[in-house]
């Protein structure tokens, strides 16, 4: 149930940053319209685009996470035996998860502090900016100990011990049918 959940979030978070990618490529587009051609533009957009962007970033990061997309080498994981990826699996996901629980302590210490400032052109608290971290950190806590409880119950395939694949043309264990 819990992989559905994630499966479904991860494709709203993917509408989500084609939306965001839209509205970032009008706003900057429709600014440098205005600048160059009316001698005038539109203040928020600049600062509404970069919040799209951060946000966008943490969103993308969640479903890179989850559709083990990130950067990684597997020349040691496919050197060794089964039990060998399962013990990295574990490592790699436990610090992971420490990453993560770091990074929720210092999004949110940085949430609170900036509750009260404002940001210059849209004039809304830049906590708004930070709980991205937050929200990025909490959402990959509960993708990365997902994958640990498939591992630990036997419903993680042999073949997502390995999460790198040699080219995009391939593809991974969730995208195959």
């Amino acid at each position: 149930m819990i992989d559905k959940l994630i499966d479904a979030l991860c494709r709203a978070f993917s509408w989500l940053m084609v939306a965001c990618m839209a509205l970032m490529v009008c706003m900057v587009f429709g600014n440098v319209v205005l600048r160059y051609g009316f001698n005038a533009g539109i203040t928020v957009s600049e600062e509404l685009s970069r919040w799209l962007f951060v946000w966008m970033t943490f969103l993308g990061a969640v479903v890179g996470l989850h559709r083990r997309a990130h950067l990684g080498t597997d020349m040691l994981l496919a050197a060794l035996k089964p039990a060998g990826q399962k013990v990295c699996f574990i490592l790699a996901h436990l610090l992971m998860l420490f990453i993560s629980v770091l990074m929720v302590q210092g999004a949110w210490a940085q949430t609170v502090i900036n509750l009260g400032t404002t940001s210059a052109a849209m004039e809304v608290p830049v906590a708004g900016l930070y709980a991205s971290g937050v929200v990025f950190s909490v959402l990959a806590t509960v993708v990365l100990l997902n994958n640990l409880w498939r591992l630990l119950t036997g419903r993680l395939h042999p073949s997502e011990l390995i999460g790198v694949r040699e080219s995009e043309d391939q593809p991974t264990a969730q995208e195959r049918p």
